[in-house]
């Protein structure tokens, strides 16, 4: 192997499960690692996200409403998600958030690593993405690791998760 060969290789990132789901379906993507601080606790990690509009930059939150039990919202990070509006596009008359205690346990990550594409091949749970996702075309959603994310286009990533699309931002 040349010293070129070795070099590529020692740069390229190990695929995450996520990224493999990614290949197995055909869908394409660019890894994305983001540099992390960590001050003792992983509550009080931050990732920077220097460089890349936050717009863009999609968090993954888990709710959990009567009428489905746990379900995803996906919104732009820079923003608030409407509980109200998922509640009612889910079917729920009111949705809340999963207690932090409670999030690996219902979706086999922890939290600042959660994933549309692994919570839906761990659990089929209903996903719902901001319309925001739709009309910016590629989005960055977490690759299932904390600091690492894919950048996917939002109509692949909604067949490949069966997710609806919905206004979830808070105004």
């Amino acid at each position: 192997m040349s010293k070129k060969n070795k070099k590529n290789k020692k740069n390229k990132l190990k695929k995450t499960q996520v990224e493999q789901i990614l290949n197995k379906n055909h869908i394409a993507y660019e890894q994305k690692e983001f540099p992390t601080h960590q001050d003792g606790d992983v509550r009080t990690m931050t990732v920077d996200h220097t460089g890349i509009d936050e717009h863009t930059i999609y968090k993954t939150l888990v709710l959990s409403g009567p009428t489905t039990g746990p379900l995803v919202g996906v919104v732009p990070i820079d923003s608030h998600l409407d509980e109200k509006a998922l509640a009612k596009v889910s079917g729920n008359k009111k949705v809340e958030m999963v207690p932090l205690k409670k999030l690996l346990k219902t979706t086999g990550y922890v939290h600042g690593a959660n994933t549309p594409v692994g919570i839906y091949e761990k659990h089929h749970y209903p996903i719902f993405i901001d319309n925001a996702a739709r009309q910016q075309g590629d989005i960055y959603v977490s690759s299932g690791k904390i600091g690492r994310s894919v950048r996917v286009n939002a109509e692949d990533l909604a067949k490949l998760v069966h997710a609806e699309f919905a206004d979830l931002e808070q105004k």
